[in-house]
């Protein structure tokens, strides 16, 4: 799943991962950025069954899709729905949340602001970052020269100690994230 707003940086992993047989799901515009790469990509809207709603507010967030990255693999019982309601296993998540801060600092309007509260995706990165046993987070366009680097030396494999690294970023990002919206309500 490659869910991004800022694609600057991630041609080369994606190239990467094409080249190791990795199947890409994405939404919109990061779908559109892949395509124009010459890399075959998967809509969301394609396994969901449902558009992208609400003017773009509502893209990601579905069962088949947080199924997808929280099913657990070793579990009989969570493979066994996973099967029963089609899920796919999502494996590995790239996200680039939007840039509240930088809309905040740019002396935007408040209704600008509150658009540029990131929901599928920092709900993309805490759902990530949970399954790690199983799942691989790249939860900000800081780490995508890691992954480049980890896919160039071991292919698409990760350790289990890879993809902790990976989560506790994961939570890094998303407190700091957090934060700084916290900060700006409460002024």
């Amino acid at each position: 799943m490659v869910s991004v707003f800022h694609k600057d940086g991630l041609d080369e992993i994606l190239h990467e991962l094409h080249r190791q047989g990795v199947e890409l799901l994405s939404t919109g515009g990061t779908q559109a950025f892949i395509e124009s790469l010459g890399i075959p990509c998967c809509k969301v809207e394609d396994v969901t069954g449902y558009p992208s709603i609400l003017g773009g507010r509502v893209k990601t967030l579905h069962p088949k899709v947080f199924g997808g990255i929280l099913g657990r693999r070793a579990l009989e019982g969570d493979q066994a729905e996973m099967q029963k309601y089609e899920i796919p296993e999502i494996d590995l998540v790239i996200v680039d949340l939007y840039p509240f801060e930088q809309t905040v600092a740019s002396g935007a309007q408040e209704a600008d602001i509150i658009e540029k509260i990131d929901i599928g995706g920092i709900s993309l990165i805490r759902a990530a970052a949970k399954n790690f046993q199983d799942v691989v987070i790249v939860p900000s366009k800081a780490q995508y020269a890691r992954m480049a680097e980890i896919l160039k030396e071991q292919g698409a494999e990760t350790t289990l100690e890879q993809r902790r690294w990976f989560a506790c970023q994961a939570f890094g990002v998303s407190s700091h994230y957090d934060t700084a919206i916290h900060g700006w309500f409460e002024k």
